[in-house]
């Protein structure tokens, strides 16, 4: 069983290799392909290999699917099979972070919560994938408030590591309505650039398809990089007026890491994008948001 996981590792490491590869070529030859329709000078990091790339384009078909992305990898069971979510919390959690944990249970239809205990990291990921559990999410907490969110994809990854602020649970909302169990729709808002959509689908494909009829809803909005979290339900008033009720808990996240593997393998995992605070030109750059 070690051997197929190192194995299947290995190759999945070495699809995105050559995923990387081809998607440099592809965007070489659409800037290539740019220039030719419209008529202009061929850029000069292309010159070189022109008359090449221009052979290739000749036999391409215009309608193909283009490079295939990792995310056709790691989320191909996607809207096919519901997600199946696992929640523990870090070691000796107060009794805060427990209630915390118990609450993002009932966000997440499909999930369970584990008692952490003495287990390792390790452990509780062999754990998961002996039982096929699509993702792992592991909280924290500094002195007895929720101050981090790890979500972690199985079988090899992506991990996300958001820090938590300004939570606020459900018994600390004013006039709380019941939880529902229906599967929720979800908004996302300014999630334009890149790493956006790749936030996006980490958090999109922790949640099954929803029926048409749901009257749940949850919100991701972005707003300067920090994503608030909002869930409600709704329900239609007197003139056809939507009623919103929030349910909770509400809270804001942010992201400051990406790896391409699992918590049992983040000193080796290599790192798809991570938060530098320090860089001079940080503050003034907007990382979810293309805008």
């Amino acid at each position: 069983m070690l051997r197929r996981q190192i194995r299947q590792r290995k190759e999945y490491i070495y699809r995105k290799t050559i995923e990387a590869r081809e998607r440099t070529i592809q965007e070489k030859k659409q800037k290539l392909k740019h220039a030719l329709d419209e008529n202009k000078t061929i850029p000069t990091e292309l010159r070189g290999a022109a008359i090449s790339l221009q052979k290739t384009l000749a036999w391409e078909d215009e309608g193909g699917e283009g490079v295939r992305s990792h995310v056709d990898d790691e989320y191909r069971w996607a809207g096919v099979e519901d997600p199946k979510i696992m929640i523990t919390t870090s070691r000796d959690p107060s009794s805060r972070l427990k209630m915390f944990a118990k609450e993002i249970k009932l966000i997440f239809p499909n999930s369970q919560r584990i008692n952490r205990g003495n287990y390792e990291v390790k452990q509780l990921v062999q754990a998961c994938r002996a039982n096929d559990v699509s993702d792992m999410i592991m909280l924290t907490e500094h002195r007895g408030d929720p101050d981090g969110m790890i979500i972690s994809h199985l079988p090899y990854g992506p991990t996300a590591y958001f820090t938590l602020s300004n939570t606020i649970m459900r018994h600390d909302i004013p006039d709380v309505g019941t939880m529902s169990e229906a599967y929720p729709h979800l908004i996302f808002d300014k999630f334009t650039s890149k790493l956006g959509e790749r936030v996006k689908s980490v958090l999109k494909f922790l949640f099954p398809v929803p029926k048409e009829d749901a009257r749940r809803v949850i919100t991701f909005a972005n707003q300067d990089d920090y994503i608030s979290f909002r869930h409600h339900t709704y329900k239609k008033g007197e003139n056809k007026q939507i009623e919103l009720k929030e349910i909770g808990p509400r809270f804001e996240m942010k992201l400051y890491r990406i790896i391409l593997g699992t918590l049992d393998g983040t000193d080796s995992a290599d790192i798809e994008w991570v938060y530098k605070p320090y860089m001079r030109t940080t503050k003034k750059r907007k990382f979810l948001s293309a805008d």
